[in-house]
């Protein structure tokens, strides 16, 4: 029984290394190619992980991949285990690693110089000491990023306008993100102007919760969420508290707004991991990632709940929905 568990055991350590040899084998004629993908920004049951998923599967097979035929893709979700998994995904060796957000490519960044790796949506590339350069990344990663230094001051921009009577904004960010103490400088550079004083919460070593909370006990309040994996995975609490303490909000990415948050603005998260498959599919046939140039997003969309303003009692200025992509009624 003893030499079971150990068997057992020693196979849930090597994980995928022990199960990609055999899918190999399993296959006639075409070599198997192994690719492997760390997303601790999404649970393996969110939709919205499962979207970015499917998009970058969809690529994959217009590019003439095919899962079980020609390449095994590993998933590895959540930020609890992040350490663990890129640990285990580095001892995997794959062909690729698709890395999603700063978070995880900062510790596969520390775990490996010689494993190509793709990131999608990551920020500040070259501040963060990811790459040295945009257009030539050298080293062994590349990819696609989502925002620049400078998104935290649209953000509160954007707030302000929808909501002009806002003078303080609780800004909710990650101090162990690079690009997430960018987004802040942006957002404190301008907010003298636009006439707003911030309060910094970070969720990193706050509760969400609370802070919050106690951030409401005045009526003049709106809330910045900025992208990190604490603020995507309790998006549902933020949003919850929002709507309770009528605070007028600014998110990152669409699916906040679609799933009742009152704006949203970012990149299209569809678009940046169509992208990172096709450079998947380049480095799989030869090409070295340093010799691929970092992309920045090219299509951003700026979306509006309009019933969640309603919910808010929330006056929008006319103006504003008028310039919206996505205008949810």
């Amino acid at each position: 029984m003893a030499t079971d568990i150990r068997r057992r055991e020693f196979i849930v350590t090597l994980g995928g290394a022990a199960a990609w040899p055999l899918v190999a084998r399993a296959q006639q004629g075409e070599r198997m190619r192994r690719v492997a993908v760390l997303a601790p920004d999404y649970l393996q049951d969110d939709r919205e992980g499962q979207a970015r998923v499917a998009a970058f599967l969809d690529t994959l097979r217009k590019q003439g991949w095919s899962e079980g035929r020609n390449v095994h893709i590993e998933y590895r979700w959540g930020i609890d285990r992040l350490n663990a998994f890129a640990v285990e995904l580095v001892h995997m060796s794959p062909d690729v690693i698709v890395a999603d957000g700063n978070i995880a490519l900062a510790e596969l960044h520390r775990l490996t110089s010689t494993i190509p790796i793709v990131f999608v949506q990551v920020s500040d590339s070259v501040g963060s000491g990811f790459v040295p350069s945009l257009a030539r990344p050298g080293g062994n990663m590349t990819g696609f990023e989502n925002f620049e230094p400078t998104m935290g001051s649209k953000w509160l921009g954007v707030l302000k306008e929808a909501a002009p009577n806002v003078s303080r904004a609780a800004v909710l960010f990650g101090s162990n993100s690079t690009a997430n103490v960018a987004f802040l400088g942006a957002a404190q550079s301008v907010a003298p102007e636009l006439g707003v004083t911030l309060i910094v919460v970070d969720v990193e070593r706050s509760e969400i919760e609370p802070a919050v909370t106690a951030f409401t006990s005045r009526q003049d309040g709106g809330l910045v969420v900025m992208p990190n994996s604490k603020t995507i995975l309790d998006r549902g609490t933020i949003m919850t508290l929002a709507a309770r303490h009528r605070l007028p909000a600014v998110y990152p990415f669409r699916y906040f707004a679609n799933e009742g948050g009152l704006i949203a603005y970012g990149p299209d998260q569809d678009d940046l991991w169509r992208g990172s498959a096709t450079y998947v599919d380049r480095i799989l046939r030869g090409e070295k990632p340093g010799e691929l140039p970092v992309q920045a997003p090219t299509k951003f969309e700026l979306a509006v709940n309009l019933k969640t303003a309603k919910a808010l009692g929330l006056r929008i200025p006319p103006a504003f929905p008028l310039r919206a992509d996505v205008v949810i009624e």
